[in-house]
């Protein structure tokens, strides 16, 4: 891993890039993976740290949309489902297959179910994970402890694709770099450079120094998520809104509300999204919620309402036998989803529009692209890429993602997150030492993240390093001091500095907790 001094050098050398990308999430940080491949001289920089907005709050799942399903959007799904065979071959490290079960507590809606499954299905095609099956009433409550029984008749089960979205990103960001790419956090855009109205770039900002750098680049990319008007607007001051933000929270609860191996859907809720009840990282994740929030746009960390939470709680006490309560809340958070404008689709709500993608240019050539999902980041990076290329008449490359094997990706199937890299944690100092009791992270994973992941704050580390805030974040809160102590032996950090990281991080472990975001 190219070291933050020395890839800050490489910017002061001034020499143009093929390719700016302008956003660290999944589509930016895709895009700098299929850049790289191509060999293009890459460029992506992020206001913030990697994946810090809505690419680390999904459902942490991959997978073709059951929901679009109802929507007609079929073609969606088929282009996801290819998708999620993609990632399962080249991340097995950090994708694996997850059963679900569907109840039903009526014969007419455990044959729709079942029907609407079997063209799930069909739509993968030979890279289907199993064939979704009919379950009596004994299976069902088999395959989810915990589940209210009453009334139940069936059911039926159906295979995707779960994943870490934080910790995909870190990858992502590892194999771009690998590949030759130059990727910055902490590195936010100012203004955009231009020539006779065409875009040739833009003034960033180190977050960290106040040290300003001018970028040139024969293609720029905007790949700021939810952010992405306010990048046009850089550009053009009357660009029309291209997205509409919608809120989705998630909560975290215990195992023992859902034991078992099998995640729970519910197809129907009262706000029109499908609930999902899925084990994870030792916890049950309940989510989500589709809130309409233009009020968001520029909130960076958006807060969970009173009454998303209350619907949550309200739609699982529905169907478990022991309703979770506020009290039994480890995590809540919440992300905004950057959905494309009603004007550029048929939908009248958030619920209803697709996640389908958009990548728009500008009259000056500023590249846009939004929407989409984290199922098909790689599928959206070809694109856009290939967009790139003609706008900055680049040497035709063609685009090799599709069997790109990942950073840190086995030869064999593995269960630790870290693929191969896995040995250069466990010879780090402190692999035997637990952050917390609760969690299962070492200091060893702070000194790698540090040393070999980018990690710039206590928060990267709690957020995105390790995932302690979405799983426990009273117990991350405890893990705070530790961290910054180590954060001062790995870089020599100031004292305050490490007051200022100290502060911030447990102003955002408070925001994670119940009694926060709950009056």
């Amino acid at each position: 891993m190219v070291s933050r001094e020395d890839s800050l050098a490489t910017l002061r050398e001034g020499r143009p890039w093929d390719i700016l990308i302008i956003g660290g999430g999944a589509s930016g940080l895709g895009a700098a993976v299929d850049a790289a491949a191509r060999g293009y001289r890459t460029l992506l920089v992020e206001a913030r740290d990697f994946a810090s907005g809505t690419s680390m709050c999904s459902t942490k799942l991959i997978h073709g949309g059951v929901r679009y399903l109802r929507q007609g959007d079929l073609g969606l799904v088929r282009d996801a489902l290819r998708e999620r065979a993609c990632l399962l071959r080249n991340a097995p490290h950090l994708v694996h297959p997850l059963a679900f079960v569907i109840p039903a507590w009526g014969n007419i809606d455990r044959l729709t179910f079942t029907v609407g499954l079997k063209l799930y299905d069909l739509l993968a095609g030979c890279e289907n994970l199993d064939a979704s099956r009919c379950l009596n009433r004994q299976e069902v409550i088999a395959a989810l402890p915990g589940l209210r029984s009453a009334g139940l008749c069936g059911g039926v089960r159906y295979w995707d694709g779960q994943f870490d979205d934080a910790r995909l990103a870190i990858t992502l960001m590892r194999t771009a770099t690998d590949l030759g790419a130059t990727c910055l956090n902490y590195l936010p855009v100012t203004r955009l450079l231009k020539s006779v109205d065409h875009i040739t770039g833009a003034i960033v900002r180190d977050a960290e120094t106040g040290e300003e750098f001018e970028i040139t680049a024969r293609a720029v990319i905007n790949a700021t998520g939810v952010h992405g008007d306010s990048l046009r607007r850089l550009d053009d001051t009357g660009a029309s809104p291209l997205l509409t933000p919608s809120q989705g929270i998630h909560l975290v609860v215990d195992a023992d509300f859902l034991p078992g191996r099998q995640a729970l859907m519910i197809p129907k809720t009262e706000d029109g999204r499908v609930m999902f009840a899925i084990p994870w990282q030792g916890k049950v994740l309940l989510g989500t919620t589709d809130t309409p929030r233009p009020d968001l746009q520029q909130l960076n960390d958006p807060q969970p309402l009173a009454e998303e939470i209350d619907f949550l709680l309200r739609t699982a006490a529905g169907v478990l036998t022991r309703p979770p309560t506020r009290a039994d809340i480890r995590s809540a958070f919440a992300g905004l989803r950057p959905l494309i404008h009603p004007e550029h689709t048929d939908a009248k709500n958030t619920a209803a529009l697709s996640r389908e993608h958009a990548i728009l240019v500008s009259s000056s050539g500023l590249i846009t692209v939004a929407g989409g999902k984290w199922t098909t980041y790689r599928l959206m990076a070809e694109q856009v890429i290939d967009r790139a290329r003609q706008i900055a008449d680049l040497p035709a490359a063609p685009c090799p993602t599709r069997s790109l094997k990942l950073h840190g990706c086995p030869n064999e199937p593995a269960t630790d997150a870290y693929g191969t890299d896995a040995p250069l944690v466990a010879a780090l100092p402190g692999h035997d030492r637990p952050l917390h009791p609760a969690l299962p992270y070492s200091e060893a994973m702070v000194r790698f993240a540090i040393r070999h992941e980018a990690a710039r704050t206590i928060e990267d580390i709690l957020a995105r390093r390790t995932r302690a805030l979405f799983l426990d974040a009273a117990a991350a809160g405890t893990a705070i001091e530790r961290i910054a102590q180590i954060f001062g032996e790995e870089l020599h950090t100031s004292p305050e500095r490490l007051a200022a990281m100290v502060a911030a991080a447990r102003q955002r472990a408070g925001d994670f907790m119940a009694q926060a975001v709950i009056k």
